[in-house]
């Protein structure tokens, strides 16, 4: 299998400490907003973000040909970090991508200064299952994640049902209705900073469409995820929640109760996205996190 190029940028200063930014499941780098990277590198931090592979300006994959699971794309993480010369950096991660710093904090334990996790998932929650669950509408066994919420589970069932957009402005026009369901309720939605937000992830993504496998990766490889470990990270940890988080709602707590000496935060009005009315408390708690 030939190897995959993943593209990645850098900021601030090569002696400042260093953070990794890993973004969601089927989500490119810039989602990661700009004010709020900028607000770590003025704190005095070098920050690295990345598009996953098949999304953004990334490699994308015949998945057909060339299938790979989702160990690989957290085997990913270690060639980003690799490729800038870190041999750790604090890892600051954001859905999908927290069960990648959760994964790597315990598999590899010295390459995680500490560990950020925001809008998340325990690992070893098997949290992809819980949502395919709700969206074929089946009951959730016991002792199961708490599910979405119901306006998520009606979103993509439409969603599902619906023919796919056929022209740039009806893609982008599915991608902000999408951004504002997870953005939720709790603050305003500036339509218009997201569809400049929307447009530019349409615009530089190789192929938009490429995305979707990572859930074929997610099917190739449905024991990804290792059980009952978290008690092994030994990584400073905080985990971040919104609270109207519409797809993971109370997963936070669950992470801080399992990770030894967790803490969580909660973020008011904050939904499953990093909106402008986050960046500052945000920032400022990565920022002081990162600080030892």
């Amino acid at each position: 299998m030939r190897e995959v190029r993943i593209w990645s940028e850098e900021f601030g200063a090569v002696t400042d400490a260093p953070i990794l930014l890993i973004m969601g499941s089927m989500s490119q780098g810039v989602l990661w907003p700009d004010e709020f990277v900028g607000r770590l590198v003025a704190a005095g931090r070098r920050v690295v973000r990345y598009d996953h592979r098949d999304t953004g300006r990334s490699d994308t994959v015949d998945f057909a040909a060339e299938p790979y699971t989702w160990d690989d794309i957290k085997n990913d993480v270690y060639r980003v970090l690799d490729a800038h010369g870190l041999r750790s950096a604090h890892l600051v991660c954001h859905s999908a991508g927290g069960l990648l710093g959760q994964f790597v904090a315990v598999e590899r334990p010295e390459r995680v200064r500490s560990l950020t996790v925001i809008g998340s998932s325990p690992l070893g929650g098997e949290e992809g299952r819980v949502l395919m669950r709700a969206l074929m509408g089946q009951p959730q066994p016991e002792g199961s994640l708490p599910g979405p919420a119901p306006e998520f589970v009606a979103f993509y069932r439409a969603l599902m049902a619906a023919p796919p957009p056929q022209d740039r402005r009806a893609r982008i026009d599915g991608m902000i209705a999408e951004q504002r369901l997870l953005h939720g309720t709790g603050l305003p939605f500036d339509e218009d900073a997201a569809r400049r937000l929307q447009e530019r992830i349409h615009d530089r993504a190789r192929d938009l469409a490429a995305a979707a496998n990572h859930r074929l990766a997610a099917a190739a490889g449905p024991g990804f995820e290792p059980v009952g470990v978290l008690h092994r990270v030994k990584a400073p940890t905080l985990v971040v929640e919104g609270s109207h988080e519409p797809v993971k709602p109370g997963h936070g707590a669950i992470i801080a109760e399992r990770i030894p000496g967790a803490r969580l935060m909660i973020v008011a009005g904050m939904g499953h996205t990093l909106p402008p009315e986050t960046h500052e408390e945000l920032a400022a708690a990565v920022h002081a996190h990162t600080a030892g």
